[in-house]
């Protein structure tokens, strides 16, 4: 068998639903790997990078952190209310955490992609609705003035949130995870020079 591409995927469990579709989109193309777990928030992160990132010679990597990041917590780690909790990583130090974990995922050598955080519906437990795009914001300036890829889910995902997604849920519905391994396919192709399956293009 011809060695492929390897493409990894960081990301929580928007991720998690969305990787089986992407690796069967990769077939023959991309050898498509995910961490094996939900990567939190990016605390969590800086904690098991080097973890995720293993031995091996990534070609891709696309990331992401920020939903669970923006999440309100209470005093015993459970999720709270927004007026009874604080956020579990203010967008400050969300902002510093990026920066740290950008530093150390460019010394893979890899093409890095940064998937901006899915929308958060009205009704989600633990979570404001504006949150993902404040910080999907700070996210993308980071991105930007350190030469990351974007692939903005958020924009691609938006228009189809009441068919894709699952009601008061940041989760999706399979043709919602269908959709995004789309999305995702096509833009870890594109990182790589190889045309890909019809959809959006990362910004």
């Amino acid at each position: 068998m011809k060695n492929l591409p390897r493409a990894l995927l960081i990301g929580d469990s928007i991720s998690i639903g969305y990787a089986p579709p992407t690796r069967a989109l990769l077939k023959g193309k991309v050898s498509l790997h995910h961490i094996g777990a939900n990567g939190g928030p990016t605390t969590n992160g800086l904690s098991e990078l080097h973890k995720w990132l293993g031995k091996g010679k990534w070609d891709v990597i696309h990331f992401n952190w920020g939903l669970h990041d923006l999440k309100y917590m209470d005093r015993k780690g459970g999720l709270a209310s927004p007026s009874r909790g604080r956020q579990q990583v203010p967008p400050a130090q969300y902002e510093k955490n990026l920066i740290e974990l950008v530093a150390r995922l460019t010394r893979t050598g890899a093409k890095l992609m940064f998937a901006t955080t899915t929308p958060v519906p009205r009704g989600s437990r633990g979570r404001i609705t504006g949150d993902a795009a404040r910080y999907n914001a700070i996210a993308v300036r980071v991105m930007k003035a350190r030469g990351v890829i974007v692939n903005d889910l958020y924009s691609f995902i938006l228009p189809k949130l009441k068919t894709h997604q699952r009601p008061r849920n940041v989760h999706f519905l399979p043709e919602g995870s269908r959709a995004l391994a789309g999305r995702v396919a096509a833009s870890i192709l594109e990182a790589l020079g190889t045309k890909g399956p019809r959809g959006s293009r990362s910004r």
